[in-house]
C-alpha cells in the first residue's frame, strides 16, 4: 500500500471489532488519532502503534497499522527499540496511567529524557480499569477501591510534573470529550520531532465514572479548563473575565479576576511555552486545569545526538546470527 492515495480517518481502522466499554472515552481518542494520521497523510505501512497492557493498551488491534502489544509497562522500550532499528517509522505509544506510572514509570522516565522520536498518549482514567478498578498511581486521595477500601492514602503521581521533571520537550494534555482540543493537540504533538508527551484525561464509566465531570461539561469546563495559546494571555472564564498571574510571595500561578482588587490585563501571565519554569507553574495549577500545549522547546533527538554509522546494524546482526547458532557449547579462555 502507498500513501499516493490521499487516505480517509476510517482507512486507517482495522476490521477488528473494537472491545471497549460502550461510552468509554477512548473511543474519542481513537478517533482523533486516526483523523490526525489522515490528515498528515501518513502511510500506514510505515506507522507504528505500540501498547502495554491495559484497556488502552488494546489500542494497536483497531488501527490499520503495525502494532505491538507489549507486556505490562514495557511499551516505552519496545517503542526505544523499533525507532532505533527503523528510524523513518512513525511511531507511537498508547498506555494507560497505571501501566506507564507504576510498572512502566522507569522505562517512561528515561524515554522522555533520551528525546526519541516518538509520540506518547498517556490515558489517565485515574484507575485501573482492565483489572476490576484497583487504584492506580494517579487515583486522587480518598478514592475507595478494592485495593484501598477505606480510601488511598498514597499521594497521586501528576503526569505533567512527572513528565517535565524527567525533562520531557513536548507535554500536553487534553480532555477526551473534546474532539476539536484532541485533534489539535495530537496534530502538534505528531509534528514534534522528539517526544511528545500527552496526557488524556479519559472517563472510565464502569469503575471512575464522573472522576472528570467538571473539566467533560462543556457548561462547566470554560470555568474549570485553561486553555493555553502561545503569546496569548491565560484568560479562561464565559466572558475572559478571569485570568491566571504570578504571585511573587508564594512564587506560584493564581487565579485572578480582572476589575477586581485592582487587578488588570497587564497582570495576566502571558503563555510562552518554550519556558520551561513556566511549565512547572502550570503543571502545579489544579483550578482552573491547563490543557493544550504547555510545553515545546525541541532539541535534539536520541538518534540525531548519537548516529548509527552505515552498516553497523548489519555486522551486529550477523555476530548475533553466528552466536545464535553456533551450538550448545564454548570455550571460556
Amino acid at each position: 500500500m502507498t500513501a499516493e492515495v490521499a487516505l480517509k480517518p476510517k482507512d486507517y481502522a482495522s476490521a477488528q471489532d473494537v472491545r471497549w466499554c460502550p461510552g468509554c472515552g477512548n473511543y474519542s481518542v481513537i478517533k482523533a488519532v486516526q483523523k490526525t494520521l489522515a490528515e498528515a497523510g501518513n502511510d500506514p505501512e510505515n506507522t507504528v502503534f505500540v501498547s502495554g497492557i491495559g484497556c488502552s493498551s488494546r489500542f494497536p488491534y483497531y488501527m490499520e497499522t503495525y502494532g505491538f502489544h507489549t507486556i505490562h509497562g514495557r511499551a516505552a522500550a519496545v517503542a526505544t527499540g523499533v525507532k532505533i532499528a527503523k528510524p523513518e517509522l512513525d511511531v507511537w505509544v498508547v498506555s494507560g496511567d497505571g501501566d506507564s506510572l507504576a510498572i512502566g514509570g522507569n522505562h517512561l522516565l528515561h524515554l522522555l529524557r533520551r528525546n526519541v522520536d516518538v509520540t506518547y498518549l498517556l490515558l489517565n482514567n485515574e484507575i485501573y480499569g482492565l483489572t476490576k478498578g484497583q487504584a492506580s498511581p494517579t487515583s486522587r486521595r480518598g478514592t475507595l477501591s478494592p485495593t484501598s477500601p477505606h480510601g488511598t492514602l498514597d499521594q497521586p503521581v501528576n503526569p505533567i510534573e512527572f513528565a517535565i521533571g524527567a525533562h520531557g520537550r513536548f507535554i500536553a494534555r487534553c480532555v477526551d470529550s473534546l474532539q476539536g482540543l484532541l485533534s489539535e493537540t495530537f496534530s502538534r504533538a505528531h509534528a514534534f520531532h522528539g517526544t511528545s508527551f500527552v496526557e488524556i484525561l479519559q472517563n472510565c464509566l464502569v469503575f471512575n465514572d464522573g472522576v472528570f465531570a467538571d473539566q467533560e461539561d462543556k457548561k462547566k469546563n470554560e470555568e474549570t479548563l485553561l486553555w493555553l495559546r502561545h503569546g496569548e494571555p491565560m484568560l479562561y472564564g464565559a466572558d475572559k473575565s478571569k485570568g491566571i498571574r504570578f504571585n511573587p510571595k508564594t512564587y506560584a500561578l493564581e487565579p485572578v479576576t480582572i476589575g477586581l482588587d485592582g487587578v488588570t490585563l497587564d497582570d495576566i501571565v502571558v503563555h510562552d511555552e518554550t519556558s520551561h519554569g513556566l511549565a512547572m507553574m502550570l503543571s502545579a495549577l489544579e483550578a482552573p486545569l491547563p490543557v493544550g500545549v504547555i510545553y515545546a522547546a525541541p532539541e535534539a533527538t536520541f538518534i540525531g545526538r548519537q548516529p548509527i554509522p552505515q552498516g553497523t546494524m548489519a555486522k551486529s546482526t550477523a555476530r548475533l546470527a553466528g552466536a545464535m547458532h553456533a551450538g550448545n557449547t564454548w570455550r571460556v579462555e
